[in-house]
This record gives C-alpha cells, sequence and structure tokens, in this order.
C-alpha cells in the first residue's frame, strides 16, 4: 500500500482492551451459545496487552469508534453474523 497514493492502512480500535476470558463470557452471553475455548499458557511472544489505538483514523478520516464497551460491540457482530445471506 505504500506504493499506492491514498492507500493507507488504519487501526479501528477503541484503545481499550478487554481479555479474551472477558470477550468469551460476553460472547456468551450475548449469543446465549457457548464458546468452545482452552486455557492454555501463553505462547512464547506472545505480548502481555495488546491494545489498538484508532487515533490515526480519528486525525485523518475523522473516524471514531461507534461502540466503546465490549457488549455492545459484541452484540452488533452478533446480529450481522445471524443475518441471512440472500
Amino acid at each position: 500500500m505504500d506504493r499506492h497514493a491514498g492507500a493507507h492502512a488504519f487501526n479501528l480500535g477503541n484503545g481499550r482492551g478487554f481479555s479474551v476470558c472477558e470477550v468469551i463470557a460476553t460472547a456468551q452471553q450475548i449469543s446465549g451459545k457457548v464458546v468452545a475455548h482452552e486455557m492454555a499458557p501463553r505462547r512464547a511472544g506472545d505480548p502481555a496487552v495488546l491494545v489498538a489505538s484508532s487515533e490515526r483514523a480519528r486525525v485523518e478520516l475523522g473516524r471514531r469508534p461507534a461502540y466503546t464497551e465490549l457488549a455492545p460491540i459484541i452484540e452488533s457482530a452478533w446480529r450481522w453474523h445471524c443475518k441471512p445471506c440472500f
């Protein structure tokens, strides 16, 4: 993308982090389904914390996250995935 004018990469995070356990619990609550998972030790090289900042998208595109809390983020994604594909 660096070779093409107008092509850019943006993180579209909300600047907040959520643990894997928080995401699983919230997804189960929203969907009413069990999310299959297994607990395992951290892998070598895995970061302790990883949070996407949307600052560049805000500055360059005027884009702000529509949802900042975990439940509405997952609920929106769940509704989208449940829509029939016609």
